[in-house]
């Protein structure tokens, strides 16, 4: 398999640049994402359709994934709840050797093609529910083994890399492929490679809630009022909606612990 993320970097001597050329080469490169994600969005469509359909129905949406590609679907999971207002298990971030990884690398931790579904079994995962797999290569194996056993036990997959083809895309349902080319720093996916996987992540997580009824208009209505700035949105959320001022927004907004929620019991 040809793998477009080890590929040397077209920049030569880096080591020898002035800080100022290091910069223009990251930002150059980085402008090449956006439209290898916009190349990307036909398979992103049919990935969110799936995924919104599945969930409908009750199921959840996994991510599993090591190093980077890990530590960004934990973080795209664990911002669900407080932005969507959505029980903590209905997206779930795993990454290959544990929580521990999020912060410190677990060695040959993505080596292991069978840990994958063992650490899904912690959520009982089944037939309901939704898998990606994020793999900048599309070859780390704890991804492939995942995936391939989900299949087989009737779990919708999918995958966000960034190559061609390969064994992780031959194990999804709903492939999604961002391919923005080398790395500024040779086979360092942490840079452009994640941010396509980030980008596309944003899009399909953002897309499903809306789909399944977790936004209306443009407002995050079930957002989670974890801090006085969210307190003071969904305050100006509900002035807004019921055209009220803010001490009565304010009152209804501590009534009912939710925009959604004080704007429906105001109008029932």
């Amino acid at each position: 398999m040809k793998r477009i993320t080890e590929q040397e970097s077209k920049y030569k001597d880096i080591d020898q640049m002035s800080v100022m050329e290091i910069l223009k080469g990251i930002n150059n490169e980085d402008k090449l994402v956006p439209l290898a994600v916009e190349r990307a969005l036909p398979q992103i469509e049919k990935l969110a359709t799936a995924v919104a359909e599945r969930m409908k129905k009750g199921g959840r949406l996994f991510y599993i994934g090591a190093g980077t590609s890990g530590r960004l679907g934990v973080v795209d999971a664990s911002e669900c709840p407080p932005t969507f207002g959505v029980p903590f298990d209905w997206v779930v971030g795993i990454i290959a050797g544990g929580d521990t990884a999020i912060r410190k690398a677990v060695e040959f931790a993505e080596d292991d093609d069978k840990q994958a579904w063992i650490d899904l079994q912690e959520y009982h995962i089944n037939e309901k529910d939704c898998l990606i797999g994020l793999a900048a290569s599309g070859t780390t194996p704890y991804v492939i083994g995942g995936l391939n056993t989900a299949r087989q036990h009737g779990v919708l997959t999918g995958c966000i890399i960034c190559n061609e083809g390969g064994p992780v895309v031959a194990e999804s349902d709903y492939p999604v492929e961002v391919v923005a080319g080398p790395e500024f720093l040779t086979g360092s996916t942490r840079m452009k490679s994640g941010t396509a996987q980030k980008l596309v992540l944003n899009m399909l997580s953002t897309t499903v809630m809306i789909r399944l009824g977790r936004v209306k208009g443009n407002k995050m209505v079930d957002m989670q009022l974890t801090n006085h700035k969210l307190v003071d949105r969904g305050t100006q959320m509900v002035m807004e909606e019921l055209n009220i001022d803010h001490a009565h927004a304010a009152e209804l907004l501590t009534k009912y612990g939710s925009v959604r929620k004080a704007v429906e019991a105001s109008k029932a």
